[in-house]
């Protein structure tokens, strides 16, 4: 498989509003994982949350904010890669002026 990521197509997040999801990879094709990209608006924030079995990674390809990982919130910046395990409590906010552009992986697949 070879996708560009500017050619996927990203629509509203079914649970967040000011978050748009795009699809790369879904548990249809590949069950061990899943990949998204994430567009978070400005001032919008992604609630901490848990995933019961999936690891989530995260890469941010643009903008700022910041994480709560590990019952703090640190500061999030393009180039910057987080591994949360299964079960810990995490979460996203764009504190900056344009969106926040995540590449997500969860393994195995949660989408």
């Amino acid at each position: 498989m070879l996708i560009n990521l500017s050619e996927i197509e990203k629509r509203p997040h079914p649970k967040f509003e000011g978050v748009k999801i795009g699809f790369i990879t879904t548990k249809e094709n590949t069950p061990e994982l899943s990949i998204t990209l994430l567009e978070i608006e400005p001032g919008i924030e992604i609630p901490t949350h848990t995933h019961e079995k999936e690891v989530d990674t995260i890469l941010v390809l643009n903008g700022e904010g910041e994480l709560y990982f590990e019952g703090k919130w640190l500061p999030l910046k393009k180039g910057d890669v987080i591994v949360i395990k299964q079960g810990k409590v995490h979460g996203v906010k764009n504190k900056g002026n344009i969106p926040l552009i995540c590449y997500i992986v969860h393994a195995p697949a949660l989408w």
